[in-house]
């Protein structure tokens, strides 16, 4: 035991730490994506504009109602007014459902005619997996100083139903006017619904 004890000190030394859960009221976990144009997108290059994140698959049902009803639109092109700006996160994996290329990407936004200001590529789950994006969607805003201020589902109407959309009561939104205000959101995290997140493996 005691000659193999060095190779496991060894091994420790160069275990990664886990990275931080994302915490509402705590900086945001640092990113950087790549975009459907190839460009890079970094949170710390956004930093003094508020970030909505958006979680996506475009083959969940639950996406489809948001899309199909054009509440999502909607939303997106709202809070581009507000000078917010909205990230669409693709994190299925490649051969998953909801995986796509870029120019399909391009091609589903166009059609459904969304404006989000970028769709980021996520294939390694590499964002998704340090914001714990469990969902799509899955929202999650972040206010001008990189502080995440809500995450969770969209609103309460946790139907596939686009019927629901109907009275919802929007998180996304009142979190938004709850951070102008100066106030916390309340609630400021909520259990997202959705299809799960296609990660590798």
């Amino acid at each position: 035991m005691i000659r193999f004890a060095p190779v496991l000190l060894s091994i420790a030394a160069f275990t990664l730490p886990a990275l931080a859960a994302p915490e509402v009221g705590k900086p945001a976990p640092a990113f950087t994506g790549t975009d459907t144009a190839g460009a890079t997108v970094s949170l710390a290059d956004l930093k003094g504009k508020p970030v909505i994140l958006e979680w996506t698959n475009h083959e969940c049902p639950y996406v489809k109602k948001h899309y199909e009803g054009e509440n999502m639109q909607r939303l997106q092109a709202e809070f581009a007014e507000k000078g917010a700006i909205w990230l669409t996160v693709i994190s299925s994996a490649p051969g998953t459902q909801g995986n796509v290329d870029a120019a399909t990407a391009d091609k589903l936004t166009a059609d459904r005619g969304a404006s989000p200001a970028h769709v980021l590529l996520d294939e390694a789950g590499t964002i998704g997996r340090a914001y714990e994006a469990r969902t799509t969607p899955h929202m999650f805003l972040i206010d001008e100083a990189g502080v995440l201020q809500y995450m969770g589902a969209i609103d309460d109407k946790p139907s596939a139903n686009p019927k629901t959309l109907d009275g919802a009561h929007n998180y996304v939104e009142a979190a938004w006017d709850a951070m102008k205000a100066g106030k916390a959101a309340d609630p400021a995290s909520t259990k997202p619904y959705g299809c799960s997140v296609k990660y590798e493996g």
